[in-house]
């Protein structure tokens, strides 16, 4: 099945809405103000039935120039736009701006639609679609068919309907291979679920159950519950509508602009390289460093324009390349669309692409302009390296197919650029891709260790397992090790921790946990139980079993049974006295003389000799392992 979301545009009052209902049966218009003052506020949407070889997404965007922003962030990520015109208004200002904006986001796949064809007679029909034909020359549209509808009797639906089937079936869906994308439009709560977030995927794929990461603000979320215009799904793809009911997050973190993606796969950026193609009118020039508002996906983030060739721009109609520094973070990458608008006076400046999404500072100059276009143009390199940030990790002869270039020319590549990594395995990676994946385990590393300090790290299975969604397992495996080389990472055992990591208290109990250690020491072998003196010092109760596991991994204590444990210190020292002072072998009478201890302490205490493999029990006796008593002996000193 194929996966499509189509969007409307047009002037308010054209009949947006009472479309939507018309094709789908559903008002799209839900907010009390939006009922009262007969008109859009917020984006709609809807599932549109055309055959059961496609999934459709229908969204209804506001007019009114006062909601703009809704209106670019709803056809941001769409396959096709109908563009709505009212067959008694003909082609307005609104709907004008709309295709600027539909064009400058790269939109090529349309059709028109004539609304309350029932207010005109056939002769201005003929009119209308004149003036129309007229207004969409030279654009995507030019060729587009047209659809004379009347919404409320339903007079040229359905052929409305076959011409959208038509036009999608020859439209190709979305990439669902590449990393998890979904910018949010929508964020809201439901009663005993807790924060759902709404969005069209733009790549990838989403499961049930998914570790994902709410960017800017880089927060762990987990994908609980998916829902693809309110009916359940296990799996979402590029091109739905898809609502996320995410755990680990409450609805006041998220805003509309922020994105969900797989985690350690994208970054935030704000600085652009961009490439500007400007609007046929300018109505106001254009400063250099002039406040714009840049929209991007569903994001709308304040910033300035940098020219590099100008001090001013004044002609409309003109392509360019400069740059975007921006106020907040956004979530882009190269070729992605963009729309310029100016906050005041109120206009659309332009729009185009992302050239590279982490700018730098270039200086004013024919040069910097050259270097832009020359980044612009996609050289191969550039071409194997989106490659592989998209695909992670690829074999030379993956990367030659992707490419359609010889084997020799990438092994070349590889060769003489020393950002091209190459892993044991004889994939090909680039030293961004694993530097944004080291970047991400360090600060997933970072939280948890603030979170557990007590604890030695990650298991690294967990890890693995939690990147290789979006990751290889071999390129998070080789990652770490790595990291290990380049002290960044700590392998114990199973576990993964930052370098400089060691377990330890929480700074504000330390005194209260040292207090507990000497108390214990104190008792020597006859110990009260552990949570007696934890609470004795009035550690909170949440932290006990942390403490209890770090002082047993720590080897700080020795746990003899459920309850009690014995300080390092007198334990090793009535070891070394027990070994010294019996022959290669020793009863439980022998123990008690030696220790003095009674059968309630002696019992469990000669029992963790036999777990440490210092002794090995032979029916009413224990014999000694010397050799391993005394290489015991040795480290324990």
């Amino acid at each position: 099945m194929k996966h499509f979301t189509v969007g409307m545009a047009g002037h308010i009052d054209h009949g947006k809405t009472t479309l939507t209902k018309a094709l789908t049966n559903i008002d799209t218009d839900r907010l009390k103000e939006e009922k009262e003052r007969n008109i859009s506020i917020e984006l709609g949407y809807a599932p549109l039935t055309l055959n059961e070889e496609m999934e459709v997404s229908l969204i209804d965007v506001p007019g009114h120039e006062r909601f703009i922003r809704q209106m670019i962030a709803g056809v941001a990520g769409i396959d096709l736009v109908m563009l709505v015109v009212a067959g008694d208004e003909g082609m307005m200002p609104q709907t004008r701006e709309h295709m600027d904006i539909l064009r400058l986001l790269g939109i090529e796949n349309g059709l028109i639609v004539v609304t309350k064809i029932d207010r005109i007679d056939e002769e201005m029909r003929e009119l209308v679609e004149l003036d129309i034909r007229e207004s969409v020359e030279g654009t995507f549209l030019e060729e587009s068919p047209l659809f004379f509808v009347d919404s409320v009797n339903g007079e040229g639906v359905e052929k409305l309907k076959e011409g959208i089937a038509q036009k999608l079936v020859i439209h190709s869906s979305r990439d669902a291979s590449g990393a998890f994308r979904l910018p949010i439009d929508q964020v809201f709560t439901v009663h005993g679920q807790g924060t759902v977030v709404r969005g069209t995927v733009y790549e990838g794929l989403v499961q049930e159950g998914d570790v994902l990461e709410l960017l800017p603000k880089r927060i762990p979320v987990r994908a609980r519950q998916l829902q693809v215009h309110h009916q359940p799904r296990e799996l979402g793809r590029a091109g739905q509508r898809v609502a996320i009911n995410v755990g680990g997050v409450s609805k006041e973190e998220i805003r509309r602009g922020d994105v969900l993606v797989s985690r350690g796969h994208y970054e935030t950026t704000e600085t652009i390289d961009v490439a500007l193609t400007t609007v046929a009118e300018l109505q106001f020039s254009l400063k250099q460093r002039g406040v714009i508002k840049l929209h991007i996906g569903t994001a709308e983030v304040y910033g300035k324009i940098v020219f590099f060739d100008r001090n001013e721009l004044v002609e409309g109609n003109e392509e360019l390349v400069c740059q975007i520094r921006l106020e907040e973070p956004v979530v882009t990458r190269r070729g992605d669309r963009f729309i310029l608008r100016r906050p005041t006076p109120t206009e659309t400046i332009g729009g185009g692409k992302i050239i590279d999404a982490h700018g730098g500072k270039y200086r004013f100059g024919v040069e910097t302009i050259d270097a832009l276009k020359e980044k612009m143009a996609a050289t191969p390199e550039e071409r194997l390296f989106q490659l592989l940030l998209d695909k992670k990790m690829l074999t030379v002869k993956d990367v030659s197919k992707e490419l359609n270039v010889p084997e020799e020319e990438v092994k070349e590549q590889l060769s003489q650029n020393e950002s091209l990594l190459s892993l044991p395995s004889g994939e090909l990676t680039s030293e961004s891709v694993m530097r944004t994946l080291s970047g991400s385990i360090e600060t997933e590393l970072e939280r948890y260790h603030s979170e557990f300090p007590l604890r030695e790290g990650i298991k690294k299975a967990e890890i693995i397992q939690g990147y290789q969604k979006t990751y290889p397992k071999r390129l998070v495996d080789w990652t770490l090790e790595e990291g290990t080389r380049t002290s960044s990472f700590t392998i114990r055992g199973p576990f993964v921790s930052l370098k400089e990591h060691e377990p330890h208290p929480p700074e504000q109990w330390g005194k209260r946990v040292d207090h507990v250690l000497a108390a214990i020491k104190k008792e020597e072998l006859q110990v009260t139980p552990i949570q007696t003196h934890l609470s004795a010092q009035q550690i909170p109760q949440g932290l006990h079993d942390e403490l209890i596991y770090y002082f047993h991994q720590q080897q700080i204590l020795f746990q003899i049974d459920e309850k009690l444990s014995i300080h390092r210190e007198p334990f090793k020292k009535a070891v070394e006295t027990l070994f010294k002072q019996t022959d290669t072998a020793f009863t439980l009478q022998d123990a008690k003389e030696v220790t003095g201890l009674s059968r309630k302490y002696l019992v469990p205490f000669v029992e963790k000799l036999d777990k440490l493999d210092l002794t090995l029990r032979q029916e009413q006796e224990r014999k000694w392992r010397v050799s391993e008593v005394e290489n015991w002996l040795d480290n324990e000193s």
